[in-house]
């Protein structure tokens, strides 16, 4: 018998409540300027067999490759009561270091029947600089390397003893055991008050999201449709690294196929599979018009096929770290290019393609923001000026806070006038962000649109990093000291 309409969006905001309600604990909870203020964190809930049931609407890039997480988890480890599993490894379901997960199974009696997953981006996870954000040449570079391991005593002394800010970490190590018991609870409530029909619900809302994805994907043309664009260098001298995508819909299913994209790079541009899921992913779920829920039938009918060895799925030990936030954005942006083509009118111009990366560090203390920048414009309205879109959904942190935190000074931050492109419908304007230090410290950025703005007719402007005035590159690595100023301008949207 099945459930009624109305009651399977009871189930659907139940389910997507928990998930909600353990990020509310985690933000609360965390010490990290980076989690409890930016919310650099996502949650979600499992059945027992390890599929996504319900997430909460957090941060794309980290929730499209969590199942992969808890896959990994279920090869590495028979779960018990009392239990909780972390890892951070790209080439087993993570994104990139400093993106430490959290698995907890739950079990009713002594049947395994969820699990609670939460994902967070720590200031610092060691490594060779200050917030883990390193222009790179190899994994073991970017900080230390977690597979699924059973989260012991011993195994959080050795995290503690790999990091810069031991207390700060610690302290988010217990915000997100925290989160995941406070998700394990809300489920055994659900369990205990609805029975079968919550089981019941499950299968349905699979099936529900599933027929809903499938709705969208049938708007698209029967056909392939290929784009393909660029990201800007791998800060290692390899420039001009292309990415390309393929969309080819077969009946209700739809393929997304990364050939011809480039080898990967010496640099840490290079992305995992998981991360290109998450991105392939998101881009299709933009294409359902109201709320389904976010679970694993909405992916069945996706298919991504990404080359071993390429920019978009790395073999180890390749540097990732940019991987996860730059890389996942150009994808994205190729992905949309390619849907542009079999849906004119749909597909807003490209955003700001790039996250910004800034990081520093000195004694005793790590940090670590993504900037907002501007949105392409729609083609039913302009873009939003800054904003952080796509992979990330992040907040800005609050200057106060920052200021109260760590040894600088914000000395500017604002909109960066007419840096979206004038079209019609105009991109979005992006940020200005300068800091000035106010004690030594080694600065890490990671950025990309530098040597060219978001593609759109016209497209936004490039974005511009400089130290004390003079040009910096776009990922760089280098050491101020009391006085200097970081300025950080972000990329405008395309026009339409």
């Amino acid at each position: 018998m099945s459930i009624k309409k109305y009651r399977l969006e009871v189930f659907k905001n139940l389910l997507a409540g928990v998930a909600e309600e353990m990020g509310v604990v985690l933000g609360r909870s965390a010490y990290s300027v980076n989690i409890k203020e930016r919310r650099d964190y996502s949650c979600a809930v499992f059945d027992g067999r390890g599929r996504m049931i319900a997430q909460a609407a957090h941060i794309p890039v980290h929730l499209g490759s969590m199942p992969l997480s808890v896959e990994a988890a279920l090869r590495r480890v028979r779960f018990r009561p009392g239990d909780v599993v972390l890892l951070n490894d790209p080439y087993q379901g993570g994104t990139h270091l400093p993106d430490v997960t959290f698995v907890r199974p739950v079990f009713a009696g002594k049947s395994l029947e969820y699990f609670t997953a939460s994902r967070a981006h720590y200031s610092d996870i060691g490594g060779m600089s200050p917030g883990s954000m390193p222009v790179s040449t190899d994994l073991y570079q970017e900080g230390i390397v977690l597979p699924p391991v059973l989260l012991t005593p011993e195994v959080r002394d050795l995290l503690l003893a790999n990091v810069r800010n031991p207390r700060e970490v610690e302290g988010d190590l217990a915000a997100q055991e925290a989160c995941c018991d406070t998700g394990a609870r809300r489920l055994l409530e659900l369990r205990a008050r609805y029975g079968a029909d919550l089981r019941r619900a499950l299968a349905e809302l699979q099936a529900y999201a599933r027929r809903r994805m499938v709705a969208a994907i049938r708007k698209i043309p029967l056909g392939r449709f290929r784009f393909e664009d660029e990201l800007d260098d791998d800060g290692l001298g390899t420039r001009h690294i292309r990415i390309r995508a393929t969309v080819e819909r077969r009946g209700d299913r739809v393929r997304v196929d990364f050939t011809g994209s480039d080898p990967q790079v010496a640099g840490n541009v290079n992305s995992v599979y998981a991360v290109t899921l998450s991105a392939v992913l998101y881009c299709f779920r933009c294409l359902v018009p109201d709320d389904i829920p976010l679970n694993a039938g909405a992916a069945e009918p996706i298919a991504v096929i990404a080359p071993e060895g390429s920019v978009v799925n790395a073999r180890p030990p390749a540097a990732v770290t940019a991987g996860n936030v730059e890389t996942s954005q150009r994808m994205v942006d190729v992905v949309f290019g390619a849907l542009r083509k079999a849906l004119p009118g749909v597909i807003p111009a490209a955003s700001q393609g790039t996250m910004n990366n800034f990081s520093f560090g000195g004694a005793g203390f790590a940090y670590y923001e993504t900037i907002a920048g501007g949105m392409g414009a729609r083609p039913g309205a302009d873009g939003v000026s800054g904003v952080h879109t796509h992979m990330t959904n992040t907040l800005n942190t609050p200057i106060e806070a920052l200021e109260h935190a760590y040894p600088v000074r914000v000395t500017e931050y604002r909109f960066r006038p007419r840096s979206g492109g004038r079209g019609r419908r105009r991109g979005g304007d992006g940020l200005i962000r300068e800091v000035e230090f106010l004690a030594p410290a080694q600065v890490s950025i990671v950025s990309d649109r530098r040597a060219q703005g978001p593609p759109g007719r016209p497209p936004g402007k490039p974005g511009r990093n400089t130290l004390n005035g003079r040009p910096l590159p776009g990922k760089t690595n280098f050491r101020v000291v009391a006085g200097d100023r970081v300025r950080i301008e972000t990329p405008g949207g395309g026009g339409l």
